[in-house]
């Protein structure tokens, strides 16, 4: 028999393996393609959290209008989060102390800034702050709004804002005026005030707002200016004398009592403002819970009417509401400083 016949190439068992290998390959190529994705995703920030004690830093001294304001939101936040929610005071140097201090934070959302609108202030007139108000901290929400109050000793027997100009005007050598520290909101409401009435002026930094309104009821200054957390109540005790309010919407927390232009003095009108700020990183996630649990508390109606027996009003907003807000104020800010020569150094 004549021998079989040889064939030239490979042998068809290996080829099938090898297709079989190739479409083993190509399979779990594209269960990679499909997986790794998903794989690569990050956890969500706001998962598990707080899984600790938040802190709330206040740039202000305990009783402030700042420190009222977050104490009360606090209070809610423990019972809703099941952690403790703590409010910590670092005053000093007009807030800087402690919004410097907010930057040496991880922005992991354990830690906050609540601010008065004074932040906005000093960060328009202070180009030597250790820190850039606008770039180093990122929005949270608005807690509240509350227009300034005009206070003085009721010892002088000032009855008006007219009184006040008029018994300035005749001090040639100047009074002085007190606030919660340079570059605070009461020091610009005051300054100009005395700017605008023509008068010649003297500013006395305090620590706090407790400390220049102490001083304003005592009559060791002339006058301050103060939310209405720290002068509505002690005017109805009689230890104050309030002669106008920095701007309209102050006329619906006190009777009789007029704002800067209806006594007489145009040109010059503003709120006091609260909110929370985090340090640059924190993750949107978590703010957007903060600002979320804070309008929650904000529309209570023991918290509504809590914070108009104190002459403030809830506002809500969201992160990037906030933050715009911000940046907008310390520039608006910066241009009316400069209109009436509000200097850092006071």
């Amino acid at each position: 028999m004549p021998a079989p016949a040889r064939t030239c190439g490979p042998s068809p068992v290996p080829v099938l393996r090898q297709r079989a290998l190739l479409l083993a390959l190509g399979a779990a190529c594209a269960l990679v393609t499909v997986v790794t994705p998903l794989q690569a995703q990050p956890a969500d920030p706001a998962a598990g959290w707080p899984n600790q004690p938040v802190r709330f830093i206040v740039p202000a001294t305990a009783g402030g209008g700042t420190d009222v304001i977050i104490r009360l939101l606090a209070k809610y936040m423990t019972e809703a989060w099941n952690q403790p929610v703590l409010v910590e005071n670092r005053a000093g140097a007009g807030g800087v102390i402690g919004a410097q201090y907010l930057t040496t934070q991880k922005p992991d959302g354990y830690t906050f800034l609540a601010i008065p609108s004074a932040f906005g202030v000093r960060g328009a007139i202070d180009p030597k702050l250790p820190f850039d108000s606008i770039k180093d901290f990122v929005g949270v929400g608005q807690m509240a709004r509350s227009p300034s109050f005009m206070v003085v000793s009721p010892s002088l027997g000032l009855k008006s804002l007219k009184d006040l100009i008029a018994f300035a005007r005749g001090k040639p050598q100047g009074i002085v005026y007190g606030s919660a520290g340079v570059g605070s909101t009461a020091h610009l409401h005051a300054a100009a005030v005395a700017h605008l009435a023509g008068f010649k002026a003297d500013h006395v930094a305090y620590k706090g707002t407790p400390e220049a309104v102490n001083d304003a009821m005592t009559g060791r200054i002339l006058y301050a200016f103060a939310p209405g957390p720290n002068a509505i109540p002690l005017a109805r005790e009689g230890k104050l004398q309030i002669l106008a309010t920095s701007s309209i919407a102050g006329t619906r927390f006190i009777t009789g009592v007029p704002s800067l232009a209806q006594a007489g003095l145009a040109g010059y009108e503003g709120e006091d403002w609260f909110g929370v700020v985090a340090p640059a990183g924190t993750p949107l996630a978590i703010r957007q819970r903060v600002a979320k649990e804070m309008a929650r508390i904000l529309a209570l109606p023991e918290v509504r009417e809590r914070l108009a027996t104190l002459g403030a009003e809830p506002v809500s907003s969201g992160p990037a509401e906030f933050e715009s807000f911000v940046r907008d104020y310390i520039l608006r800010t910066r241009k009316l400083a400069d209109e009436i020569g509000m200097k850092p150094e006071g």
